[in-house]
């Protein structure tokens, strides 16, 4: 049996988690002394007071060396291999921890074969090449075959987003004070992807709504070129606004239903408030890895 891992920044919720046959190891979310498992989090309610977190931005940790140990243990005991495709190496040490788990469990069970994926990237954007290692491993392809499939399909997605406010951006250091003072005074509207595996900024707008329909133009012209295999749209903090796009820009555009879902706070309390897109297309994006795709295998 082939065992598809990945983590809680992927953002699948638990029960479609479950359903596909996904484990989901857990990354933690620690606020005013409390270490919140990511995975059992209500994340709206979570993110209910989120405007009050500015001040003093949640800090995250990764799963420990001891717990990625013990879940590659048991399936080499059970003689299982594993595929596992985690967030961004880039955004996070968990492929790294990972990694050396896998390595430490091999040393000690010669027979045990795994894949360790570097997504390089989080959400939905991790998640959709996720399911396309399931979909593989449900049409009967090998271990092989089914990381494969998760690269490939990580050449196929992109996540495109757009924040409330860039003083979230700043607090976390990932711009400076003058650039998030001067953006928020001219309503300055980045829109943002990830890329590379490291967020980076896709265009500049002025306002949010001119954001928000530069996302969409970029969608539409994704789907036009590339067709479309799946699409979600995430959100960070509220979630009102989110579903309100959903319904009225992106499902008239596709004409169909499409999930709302939000955002692992491990990377939205580094971005704010936001609403944005992750999209899987049929064929490859431009501009999606410009670089190598990390992977580490190992088989028996």
């Amino acid at each position: 049996m082939i065992k598809i891992i990945t983590d809680s920044v992927a953002s699948i919720p638990a029960d479609e988690a479950r359903d596909a046959g996904i484990e989901i190891v857990t990354l933690y979310v620690n606020r005013d002394g409390v270490e919140y498992a990511d995975a059992a989090m209500d994340l709206d309610a979570f993110y209910a007071d989120i405007y009050d977190m500015v001040d003093d931005i949640p800090t995250s940790s990764q799963p420990s060396q001891l717990v990625l140990e013990e879940l590659f243990e048991d399936a080499a005991e059970a003689g299982d291999e594993v595929l596992g495709i985690f967030i961004s190496s880039g955004l996070s040490g968990a492929y790294e921890g990972a990694v050396r788990a896998a390595r430490a469990v091999k040393a000690r069970n010669l027979d045990f074969s795994y894949a360790i994926i570097d997504s390089s990237s989080c959400g939905y954007d991790e998640a959709w090449p996720v399911f396309d290692a399931v979909r593989a491993r449900g049409e009967g392809a090998d271990l092989a075959g089914c990381t494969a499939a998760a690269l490939e399909g990580m050449q196929a997605t992109r996540f495109l987003f757009t924040p409330e406010t860039l003083t979230f951006l700043q607090k976390g250091g990932r711009i400076g004070n003058a650039a998030a003072l001067l953006g928020n005074l001219i309503q300055l509207a980045p829109v943002l992807t990830v890329s590379d595996g490291k967020a980076t900024t896709f265009a500049k707008v002025r306002t949010r709504k001119k954001a928000l329909d530069k996302i969409v133009a970029t969608f539409k012209k994704d789907v036009e070129e590339h067709g479309l295999k799946h699409v979600v749209v995430h959100y960070i903090g509220d979630r009102t606004p989110a579903v309100a796009w959903a319904h009225e820009v992106v499902e008239p555009l596709i004409g169909r239903s499409v999930g709302v879902l939000p955002v692992s706070p491990v990377i939205g309390l580094h971005v704010g408030p936001a609403v944005g897109i992750a999209y899987e297309c049929a064929s490859a994006l431009a501009g999606k890895l410009n670089g190598p795709v990390h992977a580490r295998v190992s088989a028996s």
